[in-house]
């Protein structure tokens, strides 16, 4: 670790932490900062934390998970087990639900939706394949979707890897490629239209409710009925 980390460490420590107030109200939502001190900036929130820069450190970002939250101590392991990939992140510093990363640029998928942006089929390859890579490194690419990608100079990289510990199958990254392919690309793409936030958030709410109820519907069913129904099939 360089000088140049040591010193930003020991700012977030005297500075931002003591300062910093973030809570998560729903797991489902993103979190709310209730104080930022100057002069950090914020830089994105997620479910369960939020990320956040200093301008004399451009080429670092700070994640700060809201307290009760899980997650921290898989996310760690997480970097750990990918170590250098271009379409990643790498972590430099974690410590007491704080990480300190290297800063990816870009925008997400889900941004470009609404600022119609083109999204070439390279950046679709590019996550494609970087998931890849990190289920050859021993882990499952889970909650992969349009706010957790980001296009960058016409490549893909993957944002959030927090949840790739989680061995179940998640099915939101096929889903988002399917409506790449079917919906995006022969429709929205040519037309260049601009999707408002309200109605991005509501298919996203629409879609969350959706695979909730598929997820329970799945479970209720008697193993030896579900085999039954596929026999029949």
């Amino acid at each position: 670790m360089n000088e140049h980390i040591h010193r930003l460490i020991e700012i977030i420590h005297q500075d931002l932490l003591p300062e910093f107030q973030v809570e998560s109200v729903n797991p489902h939502d993103p979190v709310e900062i209730r104080y930022l001190p100057h002069p950090w900036q914020l830089i994105g929130r997620g479910n369960y934390a939020a990320v956040v820069n200093h301008p004399e450190y451009q080429d670092v970002v700070v994640k700060i998970y809201a307290p009760g939250r899980p997650g921290f101590a898989e996310e760690v392991e997480v970097y750990r087990r990918l170590g250098s990939h271009s379409a990643f992140s790498e972590c430099l510093y974690a410590q007491d639900g704080c990480l300190v990363l290297k800063r990816l640029y870009g925008v997400t998928l889900y941004d470009c939706i609404q600022r119609g942006l083109r999204i070439p089929k390279q950046v679709i390859e590019d996550i494609d394949q970087a998931l890849d890579y990190a289920r050859q490194r021993g882990l499952y690419p889970h909650d992969v979707h349009g706010r957790n990608v980001m296009m960058y100079e016409g490549r893909g990289l993957v944002v959030d890897i927090s949840d790739f510990l989680h061995e179940e199958q998640c099915s939101k990254w096929d889903n988002l490629k399917r409506a790449y392919y079917l919906v995006y690309r022969p429709i929205l793409s040519p037309l260049r239209l601009k999707i408002p936030y309200f109605l991005l958030n509501f298919v996203r709410k629409t879609y969350r409710c959706f695979t909730n109820f598929k997820e329970k519907t799945q479970k209720s069913v008697p193993p030896s009925a579900s085999t039954s129904m596929t026999t029949r099939s």
